[in-house]
């Protein structure tokens, strides 16, 4: 069977930053699976992915606009430290849940000062070409569970 939308793939990756340096590397764990179509999967490699079978091998390089996006200056900020759970224990460069009206949201320490936290909301990984060497272990239709809930259970059925 090929990879198609509303299929379900099982498959190792390993993905490298543009200076060549290893960052992820599924293949000393178990695979991980995705419903293609759902945008659980960035776009290039999604792509990439398409009309492949179980056995196949894939190198793709992944411009950043098929990625985690260009880096966006904007999504740089101050703010103050009382909306962090734990600011004595920030550090520059670790990853941390800012709270806000709004929800949570995922940010990178850049700069930590006596009432403020400098942070980086992009992906850590936008603005980067990056490299992925797919190997594609196993290829299913989606159930109908999977298709109304948008992405893939594992073994056993629904799991979150």
């Amino acid at each position: 069977m090929q990879i198609a939308k509303d299929t379900v793939v099982r498959f190792h990756y390993r993905l490298s930053g543009q200076d060549g340096v290893e960052i992820q590397n599924s293949f000393d764990t178990e695979p991980a699976t995705a419903l293609i179509g759902a945008g659980n999967v960035i776009p290039g490699v999604e792509a990439a992915l398409m009309g492949a079978e179980a056995g196949a091998e894939i190198d793709v390089e992944v411009e950043p606009k098929d990625g985690y996006g260009e880096r966006n200056p904007e999504q740089v900020h101050r703010v103050p430290k009382k909306y962090f759970s734990q600011p004595a224990r920030l550090k520059p460069g670790m990853s941390t849940v800012l709270k806000t009206e709004k929800g949570e949201h995922a940010v990178t320490v850049v700069k930590v000062g006596m009432s403020v936290v400098d942070v980086d909301a992009n992906h850590p990984l936008a603005g980067q070409t990056l490299s992925f060497h797919l190997q594609i272990e196993e290829v299913r239709e989606a159930t109908a569970e999977e298709l109304a809930h948008r992405h893939a259970h594992g073994p056993g059925g629904h799991q979150h």
